[in-house]
Parts: structure tokens; C-alpha cells; sequence
């Protein structure tokens, strides 16, 4: 709330922060959300006016302890300090801050930052999460994306608020349309106080440089910069809407009918380079992904297009961000893992893995670390398709071996018998899925995860009780 005492910069931030809560109770009046709070000055004074206008009731303040500085500690505890001083609860979370290769360290600490502050909200059950960041901040990321050759969506910069599936909740910037000197005003009428982080006056890092050394001399030959900026961002954003709705049109014309997140190829190459790259942008985005150079996009398109000229999906050597893009029957896909995983034994086969036997005696869970998954023992009625009796796997040592090349498996009573490599593919089973454990009763091949049971291994005369058989990758055990 505001008074009559109250300055117009003050009067500006909270009628910034109205207009944000506002749209907070258009979704629920008692909902809570969250503030990140840093104890600089910023931070400091978005959750002093959140609490204003929400009240503290309605308010988490989130810390994140990057570990970075010697004065972490005392940060940690000022920021809980002036929480508890405004009744608005608090929370806090340790990072350790990892660098990928050629991350910045700016970068790897605003990653870890923003996954901390996800989980918190998670955590809290908050709706949004809002960030303390104002115009001066969004001048200095529109130069930032411009030295560094940004593309549309570099440029259109920190959004008023923002919602995809790469976060948890809303990131909602109230302040946004507001100078750091407003906020200045409103936190010395306040009697707040703040620290300074002393990483902030280093110029080594860009930011920095650019908030130190050039914008106050672009403020003297161009005092309106930062409205400049702040449109300059507008209209990139406006742009990127656009491009947008473009990609989703192109994603729905080259969705796989099979998968719904693969895009068919040949639809994909169909595209002029531009178009083709927009579509692969967002579609990763969609992923959840980490925004690729024009330089990885470029190469990646050429890959793509040599393995539809050369028809040999499996030349692909595309790795990002965890995942390995993968061509199957003129489909591509994002699979967990890199271009280094196995392919088919008949497209070159890994070396095989070390056979693993067990004695069977009514284990549940057969757990195979080297396969990175495990047999699932699951009890059944005698009348299942695929039912075992219990005595056939007690009868000799179960052995859990790679494939060698010929092995057949017939599925049905009065079906012939198949070889693995013409089941995988008729079931269209990529080739790098292909690496999986037969499971052998004895010397007889019973169980070919993705195919089923080997008919051949079971007796007719079968005494109970009976399980049926399953293979769980890892991250599907619960």
C-alpha cells in the first residue's frame, strides 16, 4: 500500500507490484509465490513491496547459497534476517556450481540458481516465481546479446514473464519497466538495507564491464538508451512470437505418426535451411533443451541432410545437452545418452558383455547393472500368455548373456521360428535399443526383452506357481 509520504519513484514500484499481483489472484486471491532473494538491492526491495501489497502470508522468500564468496554465510543469514523481519517465511538452498565445457561461470552459477529455485517452489507449492530484474539490467542483456552476435530470441531478452516446460512455475520480472535509481528511491525512504555483492564491481566478467565502463558514458551522449533497449527487446520479442507460431505450424506438418516426439525427415529437409533451423530450434526448446550456436544448428542440418542423401541413419553424430539425436525408418528423436551407445549386432556390435548368471529361488528383481536395467519376476495366473512356472526357473542356472548373431525365438505354438534381428526390425525397434540381455534357462534362450517369450523354452506339462517375465530399464524401476 502506498501513503501519502511515499515518493513517486516509491508510488512506481508499487503499482509495479499491483499489476503483477494482479495477475497472480487472477489465477487464485490466496495463492503463494515466491521471490527470489538475493539481499542485494533489487531483491530486497521486490519483497519488501511484495509483502506490502500481498501481505507476508502470501510471500516465500528463496535463497540460493552459490558457495562463491567468503561472505556467502552472512548473506544467507542477512537475507533470512530481513525475511523474518517482514513475517515472510523463508527458504534457503546450497548449489554447488559445476562448469560445463566452456561454460562461463556466470553461466553454470544462473543454471544452478534457477534449478534451485525451481525445486524450492516445488517445494513451497508456490504459483510464480518473481525476479527482482529492472530496465538497467535489460539494457545491459540486449548489448550483452548483440556483442555476442545473439539471434531474434537472444535479443528479445528477459520477458515480463515467462512459462515453457523447462521451469516449474512462472518467472514473473514486476519490475522490470523500472530504473535501478527508482529502486534506490523506494529502498532509502524504506530504511532498507542490502549488501553488495563484491563480485559485481570486477570487470572481468562482461557484464560487469559493460554496467561500469560503458553504460555511463552511453548514458551521457544517450540519455534515452535504455527506452531504446527496452524496445529493441519488444520487437525481438514480437519477432520471436512470430517465428514461433511459424515452428508450430511446421511441427505439426512433420510430427512422426508413430511418435509424437520425433519429427519425420524428409518433411523436416523439405524446408529451406532458415526454416529447418527455426522448426529444430524450437522443437528443442519444447524438449527442454539448452539453446544450441547457429554454428551447432548449421551442422546439425548438414548431418541430417547426409543421412537422408546417403540413407545411413546411423553415420549421425549429433550430441547436446545429454542427448543423442537419432535416425530410425526416416524418423528423428532425442534419446537419453550420446552417439557413442551400441548399435545393432549386425551394424556393428558392441563388444559383448560379460554373461551373468543367477540361481533363481523366487527373486522378484534380477538386477543387471551392466545392461543398465533388470529381469522383473512378476507373479501370474497359469492362464497368461506369457506365464513360466516356477519350477522351470528353479530347474537350472538363469544366464544372462549378449547377443552373439543367429538366435530365434518363436513366438507363438504354431509359428516358425525367428531370427532376433527380423523381430527388432519388424517391431521397428531402433538399432541402438537393440543391445539388451537374452535371458537363457540352461542353454535354451527363454526371454528377448522388447520381443517376449521363446515358446520353445516352455515345457507343456507345467506345475505352479507361474511368473511372468519383464525388463525394466533403470529408470523405470520404481
Amino acid at each position: 500500500m502506498t501513503s501519502d509520504t511515499d515518493t513517486p519513484a516509491s508510488r512506481l514500484v508499487i503499482e509495479a507490484v499491483r499489476v503483477a499481483l494482479g495477475r497472480v489472484a487472477a489465477s487464485s486471491s490466496d495463492s503463494l509465490f515466491a521471490v527470489a532473494l538475493s539481499g542485494g538491492l533489487d531483491s530486497t526491495v521486490l519483497l519488501d513491496a511484495a509483502a506490502r501489497c500481498a501481505g507476508a502470508s502470501r510471500v516465500v522468500a528463496l535463497h540460493v547459497h552459490h558457495g562463491l564468496s567468503p561472505n556467502a554465510d552472512a548473506w544467507s543469514a542477512h537475507c533470512e534476517s530481513f525475511a523474518d523481519s517482514l513475517g515472510v517465511r523463508f527458504a534457503a538452498r546450497c548449489v554447488d556450481v559445476v562448469r560445463a565445457g566452456g561454460e562461463s561461470l556466470e553461466a553454470a552459477a544462473r543454471d544452478a540458481r534457477y534449478r534451485a529455485l525451481d525445486q524450492l517452489c516445488d517445494e513451497h507449492g508456490a504459483k510464480a516465481l518473481w525476479l527482482a530484474h529492472h530496465a538497467d539490467d535489460q539494457a545491459e542483456t540486449v548489448l550483452l546479446q548483440l556483442l555476442r552476435g545473439a539471434g531474434v530470441a537472444g535479443l528479445a531478452a528477459m520477458s515480463p514473464e515467462r512459462i515453457d516446460g523447462t521451469m516449474s512455475v512462472p518467472r514473473v520480472r514486476p519490475l522490470l519497466n523500472l530504473l535501478r535509481a527508482q529502486l534506490e528511491h523506494y529502498a532509502h525512504e524504506r530504511d532498507l538495507n542490502w549488501i553488495d555483492d563484491e563480485s559485481n564491481i570486477d570487470t572481468r566478467y562482461a557484464r560487469n564491464a559493460l554496467r561500469h565502463d560503458v553504460l555511463p558514458v552511453l548514458a551521457v551522449h544517450f540519455p534515452g538508451f535504455r527506452d531504446a533497449l527496452a524496445r529493441t527487446a519488444s520487437h525481438a520479442a514480437s519477432a520471436q512470437r512470430l517465428l514461433d507460431e511459424l515452428a508450430r505450424i511446421d511441427l505439426e506438418h512433420a510430427r512422426n505418426d508413430s511418435n509424437e516426439n520425433a519429427l519425420a525427415l524428409e518433411t523436416l529437409l523439405a524446408l529451406d535451411d532458415e526454416r529447418a533451423i527455426n522448426l529444430l530450434r524450437y522443437w528443442m526448446r519444447s524438449l527442454g533443451f539448452a539453446a544450441a550456436s547457429t554454428a551447432r544448428m548449421t551442422d546439425i542440418l548438414r548431418q541430417l541432410r547426409d543421412a537422408l542423401a546417403t540413407r545411413d541413419g546411423h553415420a549421425l553424430r549429433i550430441d547436446h545437452a545429454g542427448h543423442c539425436l537419432r535416425e530410425y525408418r526416416d524418423a528423428i528423436f532425442w534419446e537419453k545418452g550420446d552417439s557413442a551407445d551400441p548399435a545393432d549386432l549386425d551394424e556393428g556390435a558392441p563388444a559383448p558383455r560379460m554373461a551373468v548368471e543367477l540361481r533363481w529361488q523366487g527373486d522378484e528383481v534380477w538386477r543387471l547393472a551392466q545392461w543398465r536395467g533388470a529381469f522383473v519376476f512378476e507373479a501370474c495366473d497359469a492362464d497368461h500368455d506369457d506365464a513360466v512356472a516356477e519350477s522351470v526357473l528353479r530347474s537350472t542356472r538363469l544366464c544372462a548373456r549378449s547377443r552373439a548373431g543367429g538366435e530365434r525365438v518363436r513366438l507363438a505354438a504354431d509359428a516358425p521360428s525367428r531370427t532376433l534381428k527380423n523381430l527388432f526390425q519388424e517391431r521397428g525397434v531402433p538399432a541402438w535399443k537393440r543391445d539388451v540381455p537374452l535371458l537363457f534357462v540352461g542353454e535354451t534362450l527363454l526371454f528377448v526383452p522388447l520381443i517376449g517369450l521363446n515358446r520353445d523354452a516352455r515345457p507343456m506339462d507345467r506345475d505352479g506357481p507361474f511368473r511372468r517375465i519383464a525388463w525394466r530399464p533403470d529408470l523405470l524401476i520404481a
